[in-house]
């Protein structure tokens, strides 16, 4: 679709072709109740319990493979964390009104990977060699899946390849070669060196190229396809994936009860999740409208450099919709939201669940890194950033004032609002990169 002819199908995306920050509310949001048998018959309610249940099982073999996952006995979780000196000091800085309690969901340090990916990377190696392991008759289901750090050389004849920006690829790559399979990593330009350097330090082949993240799916999935001993893990469609991000919902049901939050009409819940591809951000917003939901508002947020989940969704070309196709670049320092189109399977399901999608610009992320390090101490890495655009910006653009009246978030219900900036990598970084980090845009 040419740029001129969107607009006049859609002036309310004026901002996002110029590329300048804005919050774009998704028309297609519909009730839950109204979408929810649609939505079972492509991901259900048991099919992320059977998702659960398979993590618990790993629980034992994660444990013995990664022992810093000792405290949360195997299981890979993150803290929620309630941050109010971040929220004055955004307030303050901004002159903006962030109305109720906001918190930050730690996927930033996630064990292993460091990042949100831990999530649905890691659920889909381990599912991976799940199947293996029982097709050849190596384990049953009711074993102590700890044995299966002993199979390595059972699990080395097999390959598993992904393309990816960074964080994907160091949760497939370090899971991966932990349990014995060889990998390899295709990454893209937008991909950071350090990334690409602790990946090879952990065995795994990574092989580079100087185009974009749809370029480097594109040849990992073609060289997956001509080995039959390997498996691609396909950012743009798997199912998997999205489920192991889904599974993430109930778990924080379980923190915001342990916390005695409560989540009701009166007690509204939003969450802003930084989006790339759309998986993570996807799978976990899924997930939570799944429990709460019209209770639950999910917001994605895209650099405005780089918008492709909002384009995808809001065209309905899904993912033949392409930032360049629009003039936009497509360039960010969020290398992990460096993705030109969107995955087909998020921008199709959550074309009825996404409450909307906010853009931010390059310069915020940064001065939102070092707001964050400076009032409460946490360091994440700049795409995690751009999540606070969204309690930034839910009462600052006319947009989402008006997406609050709609959906009945009085001024009474948001000052009892729990609003949550999702984070999703960071635990990683190389303290030579938050140097430069902090450094950058000052």
């Amino acid at each position: 679709m040419h740029r001129d002819t969107l607009l006049a199908a859609d002036p309310s995306l004026r901002a996002v072709l110029d590329t300048e920050e804005t919050l774009w509310i998704n028309p297609r949001l519909l009730p839950f109740d109204t979408v929810d048998g649609l939505s079972q018959l492509v991901i259900s309610d048991a099919d992320i319990a059977d998702a659960a249940a398979r993590l618990r099982r790993f629980a034992p073999f994660i444990r013995r493979a990664f022992p810093e996952t000792a405290e949360t006995d195997g299981l890979i979780e993150s803290p929620l964390r309630a941050i109010p000196q971040m929220q004055r000091h955004l307030a303050e800085m901004y002159d903006a009104e962030i109305p109720g309690r906001l918190l930050l969901k730690m996927d930033s340090h996630l064990a292993i990977a460091g990042s949100v990916k831990a999530r649905g990377g890691i659920y889909e190696v381990l599912k991976h060699a799940e199947e293996l392991a029982l097709s050849a008759g190596r384990l049953t289901r009711t074993d102590d899946y700890a044995k299966l750090a002993d199979l390595r050389d059972f699990f080395a004849q097999y390959t598993m390849q992904v393309g990816s920006t960074g964080n994907l690829g160091m949760s497939i790559g370090i899971m991966s070669a932990a349990i014995g399979f060889r990998v390899r990593v295709h990454m893209s330009a937008d991909a950071k060196q350090w990334k690409k350097n602790l990946l090879r330090s952990h065995g795994v082949e990574v092989i580079e190229y100087a185009d974009d993240y749809s370029r480097a799916v594109a040849e990992g999935r073609r060289a997956s396809d001509a080995d039959p001993m390997s498996h691609f893990v396909d950012d743009e469609k798997s199912v998997d994936l999205f489920l192991g991000y889904a599974v993430a919902a109930e778990r924080l049901k379980e923190q915001l009860t342990a916390q005695g939050i409560t989540v009701d009409p009166e007690h509204p819940l939003l969450v802003y999740i930084p989006a790339g591809v759309g998986g993570a951000p996807g799978g976990v917003s899924y997930g939570l409208r799944r429990l709460y939901h019209d209770d639950v508002h999910c917001f994605f947020v895209e650099p405005a450099q780089c918008p492709s989940v909002l384009l995808g969704i809001a065209t309905q070309e899904f993912e033949r919709a392409n930032v360049h196709d629009y003039g936009i670049a497509g360039r960010t320092d969020a290398d992990g939201l460096a993705c030109a189109s969107p995955s087909s399977l998020v921008t199709r399901i959550m074309t009825n669940h996404a409450a909307g999608d906010f853009t931010v610009s390059e310069a915020h992320l940064y001065d939102y890194l070092r707001a964050l390090d400076q009032s409460e101490g946490i360091r994440i890495e700049p795409s995690s950033c751009a999540a606070f655009a969204g309690p930034l910006g839910l009462l600052r653009f006319p947009a989402g004032r008006a997406y609050c009246v709609a959906h009945g978030l009085t001024e009474q219900r948001l000052a009892h609002a729990t609003q949550i900036a999702w984070a999703t990598g960071g635990r990683l970084v190389p303290e030579e990169i938050w140097t430069e980090y902090l450094g950058t845009y000052r």
